[in-house]
C-alpha cells in the first residue's frame, strides 16, 4: 500500500492510506486531461518515475484503476498512472450497458454489480409522500446501529487513524443555532400582551394573533434537538416504506460500521446515527434529520471500498450536522404560520412529538428529495472532505465518486432524483478542485 498526502483549503492532511492492489476494467473509459499538464507515472506512486506529460484536455483512455490512481492507455502502446483528479471522465452521453459498465471499475468488494441488471424502483416524491410507516424495517434498521467504541474498534483493525483537523462551519453547527430560552419560558413574555389584547375586546382576532405569535417564537437549541430526534424515525420508517432494507446483513453491518465511525468525526457525534443500505437501484443516499442514513443498493454497489463508502456517508453526514433538510421542514412550519395553531398547543406528551407526528403525516418523507440550495450542497461536499481526512480516508475518495457517477451517462435513470436535487457533477468536482487548489 502507498501512502500519500492531501490538501484541504489551507490545511495539509497527512499521509493516508491508498487501497491496495487494482481492480480489473471491464471496458476502456473515455477521458480528458482536466489539469494544465499531468505528468503520467510508471507505477500508482508519486514517487514513481515520470514517464509522459499531458496536456489540458488532450483525450486519453482508462484502462484500469487502483485504488485513487487511474491506469492510462498511451499513445505509443504502453500505459501510465494519474491521479483521479488529475483526468475528468468523459461522460457516455447516453445510459446503456457498455457505459454503465465502464463506469464501475469493480463494484460492491468485487461481488458483482447487481446494478447493472436490478430494475429501478425509482423513489420519487409521490412514493416518499404517502408511503407508510415500516415500524418492523425501522426496528431491524435500528437493530444494526453500532456503538461509537464498537465503531472505533473496527477502525483501529482496519488501520483508519483519526486526524484532528479545524473546520468553521462545523464548528459553528456545534454551537447550535438557536436560542438558550425555551419557548415555554419565551411564551412567559407573552402572556402579559394576551391579557392586554383581551382586555381591550380583541376576542377571536387577538387569540389569534397570540397563536401565531406564539408558534412564531424561536426555539431553543434543545428544543430543535428534540425535533430532530423525533423527526429521524417517523422520516426513516417512511422511506423504509418506499424501499425495504436490503437484505444483506454483512451489507448493513458494514455501513454502520464505516459510517459511526465517520460520525465520531463530526461535530455532533452524540447523534443516535444509525445507516442503512434500502432495496432499491436507483443511485443515491438520504439524510434524515436526527442522524438517519440511507444509502441506495444501487449507490453501494456502485462503491469499490470502505473509502468510497465513507465518502457517500460523509456528504449526507453534512446535511445532518447542518440541518439542511431540518431546515426545509422549519421554513415549511414558519410557512404554515397562521394557517394552523395546532403545533402551538403544548400537549401533554411534548411539542417535539407532536411536530413530527403532524408533519409526517402531512408530508411523509418527501423532504429527502427536496432539492436544496446549491451552497448546501457544495458544504456538504466540503464537509466529506473533512470527515473523511478526519477518519483516516483520503478525501479524493469522494472526487472518486463523483467520477463513477459522471460516467454512467448524461442524467441517467438511475440517477434522475440525484440529477434533480443536486448541482451538476461537473460543477462539484470544479469546487473541490478550488479548494484544493487553495
Amino acid at each position: 500500500m502507498k501512502l500519500i498526502s492531501k490538501r484541504i483549503g489551507v490545511a495539509i492532511l497527512p499521509a493516508l492510506l491508498l487501497t491496495a492492489g487494482a481492480i480489473a476494467a471491464t471496458a476502456e473509459m473515455p477521458a480528458v486531461v482536466h489539469k494544465p499538464s499531468v505528468e503520467v507515472r510508471s507505477a500508482p506512486d508519486l514517487k514513481a518515475g515520470k514517464i509522459a506529460v499531458l496536456q489540458r484536455n488532450a483525450a486519453v483512455k482508462i484502462v484500469d484503476q487502483n485504488g485513487l490512481w487511474y491506469r492510462l492507455q498511451l499513445a505509443d502502446g504502453g500505459s501510465g498512472y494519474v491521479r483521479i483528479n488529475e483526468v475528468r471522465v468523459a461522460s457516455a452521453g447516453t445510459e446503456t450497458p457498455t457505459a454503465n459498465s465502464q463506469a464501475l471499475f469493480g463494484g460492491n468488494a468485487g461481488q458483482g454489480r447487481s446494478t447493472e441488471t436490478a430494475s429501478v424502483r425509482g423513489i420519487n416524491e409521490t412514493t416518499l409522500r404517502t408511503a407508510r410507516n415500516d415500524a418492523a424495517g425501522l426496528s431491524r434498521l435500528q437493530a444494526y446501529s453500532v456503538s461509537a467504541e464498537t465503531a472505533g474498534a473496527h477502525a483501529r483493525s482496519q488501520g483508519w487513524q483519526p486526524v484532528r483537523i479545524a473546520w468553521g462551519p462545523d464548528a459553528a453547527a456545534a454551537r447550535g443555532s438557536g436560542g438558550q430560552a425555551t419557548q415555554a419560558e419565551k411564551r412567559a413574555t407573552l402572556s402579559s400582551a394576551r391579557g392586554l389584547l383581551s382586555r381591550l375586546g380583541g376576542g377571536a382576532i387577538a387569540d389569534s394573533a397570540m397563536r401565531v405569535a406564539d408558534r412564531a417564537v424561536g426555539k431553543s437549541e434543545q428544543e430543535l434537538a428534540a425535533e430532530e430526534l423525533e423527526l429521524g424515525p417517523a422520516i426513516a420508517g417512511r422511506v423504509l416504506g418506499a424501499a425495504p432494507l436490503w437484505a444483506n446483513p454483512e451489507a448493513q453491518k458494514r455501513i454502520n460500521l464505516v459510517g459511526r465511525w465517520v460520525a465520531s468525526q463530526t461535530s455532533r457525534p452524540q447523534l443516535p446515527w444509525t445507516f442503512g443500505v434500502i432495496d432499491d437501484g436507483e443511485i443515491n443516499a438520504y439524510a434524515a434529520p436526527g442522524g438517519y442514513i440511507l444509502v441506495t443498493r444501487g449507490m453501494y454497489d456502485l462503491l469499490d471500498d470502505d473509502a468510497e463508502l465513507a465518502a457517500v456517508i460523509a456528504h449526507e453526514l453534512g446535511h445532518v450536522v447542518q440541518r439542511d433538510h431540518f431546515e426545509v421542514i422549519r421554513k415549511q412550519e414558519i410557512a404554515k404560520v397562521g394557517k394552523d395553531v395546532a403545533m402551538a398547543q403544548v400537549r401533554p406528551h411534548g411539542i417535539a412529538a407532536d411536530f413530527a407526528r403532524d408533519y409526517v403525516d402531512t408530508h411523509g418523507a418527501a423532504v429527502m428529495i427536496s432539492s436544496l440550495d446549491r451552497d448546501a450542497e457544495y458544504r456538504a461536499d466540503e464537509a466529506a472532505g473533512v470527515y473523511l481526512a478526519r477518519a483516516g480516508f483520503d478525501p479524493l475518495s469522494f472526487y472518486a465518486v463523483l467520477q463513477k457517477m459522471a460516467a454512467l451517462g448524461t442524467r441517467p435513470a438511475r440517477m434522475s432524483q440525484l440529477y434533480r436535487t443536486h448541482p451538476p457533477l461537473a460543477a462539484r468536482m470544479d469546487r473541490l478542485d478550488q479548494r484544493v487548489s487553495r
